[in-house]
């Protein structure tokens, strides 16, 4: 095998018993994760769980207080500074100059790379993403959609390998959010390995691959589609009259472990298969709902996994 072919097939991130606490509470509890190269990696979980936390010591930001790994090749703790230099940052809340111009914010983070073709650099991003007939607008009178499109650029000036985007589109209409997904598709199919975090499911299902994390601990990781298949959780769609009070009913019945409202309709899940399905002939039979089997979705199993999890830092705030 090439040199070159075995770099590509490296992981992009590798790192094993990653390890951090703020006081006494753990933050993030040995987690282990391997990121394909190229990837768009979602960690998925709710507030607080260290998402964020995790994301920045496996890319070099953050200095882990156990385990180790490399990110782009290099060492996560000794090579840190080289990893900064290859990483794009895009921070949920927006944090360029509000009263420059989108062109001189650009150019201002050209400086801040030392980039010395600042001027090719500033136009080629002005392009790309579509702010070259807005280059003159200060950017604090942009719309949600603009300045996530600002601070991506502003990420994408050196070139980066790595992109971490901590709640990219939150706070965006519909149309920004799609338009923002379709970039950064385009982006990894350049190559770029892209991490998400976020506890937005329609950011969720965007993603190759998805970790669940929940207060410091991995839950679950892999491929997005098959992650209910790998808890083996089966689902029904139930439809029809009353169904607070069938609701009800199903919550106390054995064998059902989740029934989620979505909506005018009752998503009701479990383990068991058979058993589920039996539940479902049953209930049919007497004419409680219209049941129909479907295929579990990353929703139903994020909030089975959610389900019973112990918050360890109750008494704080884990990024």
């Amino acid at each position: 095998m090439s040199e070159a072919k075995a770099e590509v097939e490296r992981p992009a991130i590798s790192v094993v018993g990653l390890t951090k606490k703020f006081g006494d509470k753990t933050v993030v509890d040995e987690l282990d994760m391997e990121v394909p190269r190229g990837a768009i990696y979602g960690f998925l979980g709710p507030n607080g769980s260290g998402k964020t936390t995790t994301i920045r010591m496996m890319c070099g930001l953050l200095t882990p207080d156990g385990g180790d790994g490399h990110c782009l090749g290099y060492d996560i703790v000794s090579q840190s500074q080289l990893i900064k230099e290859r990483v794009g940052y895009m921070t949920q809340k927006f944090s360029l100059y509000e009263d420059l111009s989108i062109r001189e914010n650009l150019d201002f983070m050209a400086r801040m790379y030392r980039l010395k073709d600042r001027k090719r650099r500033v136009d080629k991003a002005l392009d790309e993403l579509g702010l070259a007939d807005r280059q003159k607008q200060l950017a604090g009178t942009l719309s949600g959609g603009w300045k996530q499109r600002l601070a991506l650029a502003a990420c994408l000036l050196h070139d980066p390998q790595l992109l971490l985007l901590d709640e990219p589109t939150a706070g965006v209409d519909p149309k920004a959010r799609r338009d923002f997904w379709e970039e950064i598709r385009r982006l990894a199919t350049q190559g770029v390995t892209v991490l998400v975090s976020t506890h937005y499911m329609d950011e969720a299902v965007q993603c190759d691959y998805i970790a669940y994390i929940a207060y410091g601990k991995k839950l679950i990781s892999g491929p997005s589609g098959e992650i209910p298949e790998m808890i083996g959780l089966h689902t029904w769609r139930v439809e029809g009259a009353n169904l607070s009070a069938l609701e009800a009913e199903l919550r106390a019945t054995p064998g059902i472990e989740q029934v989620a409202r979505f909506g005018a309709v009752l998503h009701v899940s479990g383990t068991d298969a058979a058993r589920l399905k039996a539940i479902a002939e049953e209930h049919m039979a007497r004419g409680a709902g219209r049941w129909t089997e479907k295929k579990a979705e990353l929703e139903e199993a994020f909030i089975y996994l959610m389900t019973g999890v112990t918050d360890n830092f109750a008494n704080g705030a884990a990024a």
